[in-house]
């Protein structure tokens, strides 16, 4: 089951691989062409530095954004569909290493990927229709009581027991990760990340922190690709950036890999912990901008 996985990601990463080069040579061979060093750099950069956070379960899209904001080398049209179309390949990256390398029940991952799909593909003009503030103010509060219950339980404070060590989920614990990892898929389609929820999900149903990370990491290799071929159909993304961005991002993986597998899990819960609660805080942010703005 696990060489299976392992197929999937190549097939996913090559489908989307093959529609990128053929859009760029048929066409977009101008962007090609007549990319400068500074877009190739900030698109390498970029890559790097965001896919680096992503690995450590903080999510790429909101550094990215400020990140290609700042250095102003691409156009804000293709922002979406360069951080789409060049983090698939990273976010594959990711999966594959660390279904390679993390042990974890391959029927549990199986399962958790095939929800974060139907999720994302069979819920999209549902949640679409979804109040999006209301999602952030209670995915954000959820998450700071859940963040200080692990870390708690870290440090062996207060009556919420150990950590869990488990690397698979069974019977009603495997039904609600399951049904809630469908839901996490679905809210993809409006743009609310799955890692953290995900990853909350996990750590809250006792499995062990490591083994959390190709659980959400594969769930959006299995998302991701779909998206990206819209964005590449409709030509709706910068060239250099995106070829850079996947390139530096694979790197950035690599890096970030090799940090987790060796940092103690008394450390690795601790830095969930606070991607937890910066993800609350980014949430929480954003909701209170969009109501100040007036917006839903």
């Amino acid at each position: 089951m696990l060489l299976a996985l392992q197929i999937l990601f190549g097939v996913l990463a090559a489908g989307t691989g093959l529609g990128l080069i053929v859009d760029i040579f048929k066409n977009r061979m101008d962007g090609l062409k007549n990319a400068t060093g500074k877009q190739w750099a900030s698109g390498f950069a970029v890559g790097i530095v965001a896919n680096f956070l992503d690995t450590l379960g903080c999510g790429s899209f909101a550094p990215s954004t400020f990140m290609y904001k700042l250095f102003n080398q691409i156009d804000d049209i293709d922002i979406p569909g360069t951080l789409n179309v060049g983090d698939t390949f990273p976010v594959i990256f990711e999966a594959f290493i660390f279904t390679a390398s993390v042990d974890c029940d391959p029927k549990f991952l199986w399962i958790m990927y095939i929800c974060a799909a139907v999720g994302s593909f069979g819920f999209a003009t549902i949640v679409t229709k979804w109040p999006r503030n209301k999602i952030r103010y209670a995915l954000g509060f959820i998450m700071i009581p859940l963040a200080i219950i692990m870390l708690c339980k870290n440090t062996g404070v207060g009556p919420f027991g150990i950590v869990g060590t488990a690397t698979g989920l069974t019977g009603w614990k495997l039904i609600v990760a399951a049904a809630l990892n469908i839901l996490w898929g679905a809210l993809m389609d409006i743009g609310f990340g799955l890692y953290a929820p995900c990853m909350a999900t996990c750590l809250l149903l006792g499995v062990d922190a490591g083994a959390c990370f190709p659980v959400f990491m594969g769930s959006c290799a299995c998302l991701m690709p779909a998206c990206s071929i819209e964005f590449i159909r409709t030509h709706r993304y910068d060239v250099p950036h995106t070829v850079g961005n996947a390139l530096g991002g694979c790197i950035g993986v690599f890096i970030a890999w090799k940090l987790i597998t060796n940092l103690p899990m008394f450390w690795l819960i601790n830095l969930i912990c606070v991607v937890l609660l910066w993800t609350s805080y980014s949430l929480l942010s954003a909701a209170n901008k969009d109501r100040k703005a007036g917006i839903a």
